[in-house]
Formats: structure tokens, sequence, C-alpha cells
């Protein structure tokens, strides 16, 4: 099947499987024809609403239905969904609101009403308004049309609307399926944040792939495991959720290992969890993932045969290999000149997942993509000579130390092993002599005492000694942001506001 449009998949199993399930959400659940005919509806109530080509609508709430079936039915009339973090401060919504313009919001009860725009309250109005719109075919979208506007998770500024495309989207869809290898008897569990393409994108790979979806509102314990009990095979999960799963015991252990495939990204993930993973569940498929918002979601994968083949356990420590479609080179950010394999440098990578752009941001589209598709990624990384992508930092969190790169996931991968040591994230800080120094900021395991002297001994039996913390900061918990990246700004504004420059 060959699709270019959002809701092509739609009306492909709503035509070859009508009565075969689609999703649920909650205790509602539709048929693939049920479906069709609900975004029908939808799409013909927005169209009446005063919704056509280039407009967007906004929804802010927890995950719901209402998100996938406004993304299905505003894209097939030529519109984009923006979907707003549900966790942001009213400042962050308003300002979001204000970049992205919407002609109707679509809000949880629980969020503030935002003026100039008409509200549809989700809890109270929704399935009113659905229901009164004509189930009538509209007029078919271009492919090249914008269909969801994803904000960036904001880790260096305000956050910027990455457009993405139905070709895009659907081109992601497809080449991840490639390896996933999701199918008609499969059941996808949705439990990432539809703000966050692990959410609204990954959501897309199970429609295009006929496969059940069960949606979650929040990805609670019970829910996630009572949503494998109801036959979840493959789910999309950022590393902290299958940590804490390995951290709950026997019970919670048993139940996560109904699932076929786990894919797994948005952070690294620390070895020695991924190798505890691997030992704990021997028969579930592993599948790494790299990517970013502006690519549609992931432009890598360490299929589960990577995972597990003893002989070349050091690309456990790899993105994988680039999907199928997706071009990935090292530049060198000084001369842009293509590195070679084993030299680090910027990652740039040229699909057909690209965004258009970031809306209103001309310049920092620019910043990002090329003249000839590319986007510049921001992330430090290396291939070998296999084709294998490693991702060692993002390009403005890179520590500079005497003249030195220190790359922040080889440090903590490192400090991830040390006796007592639950998680940690290494900044660089001012320093008179070296420009900057190595701080790392650790969060202790349940019960343990940890000594900043006996942290930085550890890391220096391991590590170059321009690699090695000089400083260790003891916390109770690493600031994160929604999809659960920790916040390094955070981190290092207290040590640069008295300098003139923060790196």
């Amino acid at each position: 099947m060959t699709t270019t449009l959002l809701r092509d998949a739609l009306d492909h199993w709503a035509s070859e499987r009508p009565d075969a399930a689609a999703i649920t959400y909650g205790d509602q659940a539709f048929t693939w024809g049920q479906w069709r005919e609900r975004i029908l509806r939808l799409a013909g109530a927005l169209r009446d609403a005063g919704v056509g080509t280039g407009d967007r609508v906004a929804v802010l709430d927890l995950n719901h239905l209402a998100t996938v079936e406004l993304t299905l039915a505003a894209s097939s009339l030529g519109a984009a969904t923006a979907v707003l973090n549900f966790r942001s401060s009213p400042d962050q919504v308003r300002y979001v609101l204000e970049d992205s313009r919407p002609v109707l919001l679509f809000r949880g009860a629980q969020f503030a009403e935002a003026a100039g725009t008409r509200n549809v309250v989700i809890d109270d109005d929704y399935e009113r308004f659905l229901a009164a719109g004509p189930p009538d075919e509209p007029a078919r979208a271009d492919p090249e049309d914008v269909c969801l506007v994803m904000y960036t998770s904001g880790t260096t500024g305000r956050p910027k609307g990455a457009q993405l495309t139905h070709r895009g989207i659907t081109a992601h869809s497809q080449a991840c399926n490639a390896i996933y290898e999701m199918g008609t008897g499969d059941v996808h569990l949705v439990a990432m944040p539809l703000f966050h393409v692990g959410g609204s994108c990954s959501a897309q790979i199970g429609i295009q792939a006929g496969a059940r979806t069960i949606l979650l509102r929040e990805p609670t314990p019970a829910a996630l495991f009572g949503a494998i009990a109801a036959g979840a095979s493959h789910a999309f999960v950022v590393p902290t959720v299958i940590g804490g799963v390995l951290a709950a015991g026997e019970q919670a252990t048993a139940a996560f290992g109904g699932l076929k495939k786990v894919s797994y990204g948005a952070s690294p993930m620390p070895l020695p969890m991924l190798r505890k993973a691997l030992g704990t569940w021997p028969a579930m498929g592993f599948v790494q993932v790299y990517g970013m918002t502006e690519l549609s979601g992931a432009v890598t994968m360490l299929t589960p045969e990577a995972h597990r083949d003893d002989d070349r356990q050091e690309r456990l420590a790899s993105a994988g290999l680039p999907l199928p479609g997706v071009e990935i080179c090292v530049v060198d950010p000084a001369t842009l000149e293509e590195a070679k394999p084993g030299t680090t440098g910027e990652i740039w990578v040229r699909t057909a997942q690209v965004m258009r752009g970031y809306l209103n941001r001309p310049e920092a589209t620019a910043e990002t993509k090329t003249a000839d598709g590319w986007i510049r990624t921001g992330d430090i990384g290396r291939t070998d000579a296999d084709g294998f992508v490693y991702i060692l930092d993002r390009l403005k969190d890179m520590i500079i130390s005497g003249g030195e790169n220190v790359y922040g996931p080889e440090v903590e991968s490192v400090l991830s092993a040390c006796p007592g040591v639950a998680e940690g994230a290494v900044i660089g800080v001012p320093d008179e002599r070296w420009g900057e120094t190595v701080k790392a900021v650790v969060v202790p395991a349940p019960g343990a005492r940890l000594e900043p002297d006996e942290i930085i001994a550890f890391c220096r039996e391991r590590l170059g000694h321009y690699q090695c913390p000089t400083s260790v900061d003891i916390v109770t918990d690493l600031p994160r942001n929604a999809t659960g990246k920790v916040l390094k700004r955070a981190l290092r504004e207290p040590y640069w506001t008295a300098q003139d420059r923060t790196i």
C-alpha cells in the first residue's frame, strides 16, 4: 500500500477491513469503518466552522482521541493541527497560540479559555461538534500541505513550530514499518504525549500498518499494564519507563514482557540499563530510534538483531543504521566538509521526512535546513565503517576544556555505572585555567550515600582526566522537559549567570 496523505491509510483499511478494530481510547472503541465515518463528519464540521487549506486548529489537552481525529480530519481539508504541550505554563501557551494563530482551539476543561480564538471544550462539546458535521468527502489535500505543527522542546529558547507535511509523515511511517514490522495482527500502544513526535507521528505508524491502536490518556503504571494485558504488542517509550519497570519488581517485569517489540528513544539509555533489559526480556525485540521533530520522528533504528549481536556489542552504544530513504552524513562544523567514518562532526540528515520549515521563522529555518534539503541536527556524532551512527552530544551542549572536546554521553555512561548512582548528567562550568571544566550532577540510588571524591575517582579510572568531573553536585532529581530530556541549560545556568558568555 502506497500512501501520500495521512488519511489514505484510514481509507484503505476502512475499505479492506471495515469491521476490524481500529482504535481504543478508554471506553471508546471503533472499527475502521466506524472511525472513517467519524473522521468524515469531523472534517465536515471543521469546514463548516471555517477551517480550510493553510489554516490551523490547535489542541490543548492530555492525550485524547480528539487529537488523533483532528489530525486526520483537518489534514483532509489541507489544514494543520498544532498540538500544544499540556505541561506548558500559561505564558508559554499564549506564546504558541499567538505563533500558530488557530481558527479553533480544542481544549480540555481544566485549561483556561484562550481569548481571541473560538474555544471548543473537548470534555463538553467535542462529540456534539463532531456529530453535527456533514459526512461528505472533502476535496483532496496535497501531499506537500502542512498537516501537523509540532513545537520543539525548547531546551535552547522559545519553542519553534516545525511544519510537518503529509509526504513527510507518511514517508516516516513507511520507513519505520520497514524495520518495525507492525501489521494487521498487532496492537500498537500509544503512551507518549501527542504533543511529541513520539506520540503523534508514532500513532500514524500504527494506522499505516492497519494495527489496532490503544491510546492512553496518561502513561500510568496501571494504564500501561492494562493495555499490555489487553493485547498491546508494540510500544514506543522513553528509557526512564523501562528503568522504572526494571526497578518495580518481578510482577511488573513479567507484565511488561507481554510486549513483542519495544522501541525507545528521545534520550539515551544507559548501557547498564539496556543490558539489564535485554537479559530480563530475552524474547522481546528492542528497537532504538534516533530522530528529531524537524524530521517527523525517527531517522535511524538499531534493530532487534543488532541489539543481540554478541559479536558486535559495541553497537549497543549506537543509534543504528539510517532508515530506508534517509541519507546521513557527518560534517565538520567549522569547514562544512564531510568527515570520514570514525571522525566526529555534526550529523546532517536528508530525507523526504523533512519539515517544510519553522512556522513564521524563516531565519531559523535557514539556519537549520540547507538549500538542498539537509537538516543540521545540532548533534555531534560519527559513523563507523558499516554506516552505524553514534550520537555523542548536542553541539551546543559540548564541553570544551582546555581545547579538548568532552562529549557528555561518554562521561554519563561511566557515571551510570558508578555504584550508588541512579542517574547523572554532566555540564560545563566556568574555569579560569581551562575555560570550562566538567561538573557532574548525580541522583543517588535509594539508600545510597554518595561521596563526590569517590565518584571522581571512579571516573578517573575509566576516562581521560580531561573528561572527568572536577566537581560533583548531589541532587534529588534532574530537571527535565515534558518529553523526559534533561534540561542541561537549567543545570548550567547558576554557574554562568556572572559570566559574559555561556560556554
